[in-house]
């Protein structure tokens, strides 16, 4: 079987996208819907896909498609998901879920009613460093996992203004459902820990909103009507079942010496760790000495680097998604109480 894949959004990252399907054995790139004429015509083109719609709508309702991959701004994200689920189709879509959990959770309801494939495209779980560390923490290196600390710390990085990324009504949310995201679903799974129990946060809204900031990400349209107000700064504590923490702090623009600052460390009873570059840090076996390993020859649990490939694989029964629905579902709720703890000034409790 082929699977015939349609595109929805032509905008940056969908490159990304269409190389990786373009490279997959089993599929077939079909279908691309983008209302920009020349954004949707250069990908056309690039893929030599043979169908073009305007309309995202026209799209999923081809029957000739039996997948749809979903690259759109992030307040289309749930209601254009569910519209593909519903019409058979089997998703792919980019990250943040949706804007709410309520929204996340009937997309998921949606997905096993129809029995289809739905998986949020976490790319950060596949990165060889990723997975050497899931593969050192599931093998008991690091002893018990009590705390970890994630972080994504740009100095000028906010995408584009004027863009709806930095717009609430259509992002949602600024650089914590941007890039905090990925560092927060990337963590969970490292410590493989789901059961979050209570989230104090607070966002701040700095720079951004005096122009200040501005980086060269996306190719979406500017418009200047389309003010800039969204947090460029966010931080969280999240509590476990278990009385782990995890402390995640983000950032589009901060004053900081480097320009781009990104990683998880993660404190264990037998190790530390550290993703980026990959280090444990532990008691050497001589007493009183300690010691610094850069971990070598480290088996991964995942064959490829791929979040497209994992997808494509699952549709067919030869794997499993690598990011399921009810992790996603996790991660929402705890963006959803990062908001909301800044909105109130206080504890959410999960649980």
């Amino acid at each position: 079987m082929t699977i015939n894949v349609g595109i929805i959004g032509a905008g940056a990252i969908a490159d990304d996208h269409c190389n990786a399907i373009h490279r997959y054995s089993g599929a077939s790139l079909a279908a691309v819907a983008e209302i920009n004429p020349e954004r949707r015509d250069a990908l056309k083109k690039k893929y030599a896909i043979p169908k073009a719609y305007e309309q995202w709508t026209d799209l999923v309702a081809d029957p000739d498609l039996h997948a749809v991959v979903i690259a759109l701004p992030n307040v289309l994200h749930a209601p254009v998901s569910l519209a593909a689920l519903q019409a058979g189709k089997h998703v792919l879509l980019d990250k943040p879920f949706a804007l709410k959990y309520a929204e996340a959770r009937r997309v998921v309801d949606a997905a096993r009613r129809k029995q289809k494939v739905l998986m949020l495209g976490m790319n950060q779980r596949y990165r060889q460093d990723s997975q050497m560390l899931k593969e050192l923490v599931d093998r008991g290196e690091l002893g018990e996992i009590y705390h970890a600390k994630a972080f994504w710390y740009r100095r000028m990085g906010s995408p584009k203004f004027g863009t709806w990324f930095v717009n609430k009504k259509l992002s949602g949310g600024g650089c914590m459902l941007d890039i905090g995201v990925h560092n927060l679903d990337l963590t969970l799974y490292l410590i493989d820990n789901w059961e979050p129990v209570s989230v104090s946060g607070q966002i701040y809204g700095k720079f951004g909103h005096r122009g200040i900031g501005e980086g060269g990400w996306g190719k979406s349209d500017c418009n200047a009507r389309l003010k800039f107000d969204v947090e460029d700064f966010a931080t969280g504590l999240i509590k476990f079942r278990n009385q782990a923490t995890l402390e995640l702090n983000i950032s589009w623009v901060l004053h900081q010496e480097q320009a781009d600052r990104n990683n998880v460390e993660l404190y264990g009873t037998e190790a530390g760790a550290s993703l980026a570059p990959l280090k444990l840090f532990r008691q050497a076996k001589p007493s009183g000495e300690y010691e610094v390993v850069v971990p070598q020859n480290v088996k991964i649990p995942h064959r490829y680097e791929s979040r497209q490939f994992n997808w494509l694989d699952a549709i067919l029964g030869k794997d499993k998604p690598l990011c399921t629905m009810d992790q996603s579902l996790v991660v929402q709720r705890i963006l959803d109480a990062i908001y909301a703890s800044s909105a109130s000034g206080k504890e959410v409790r999960l649980r």
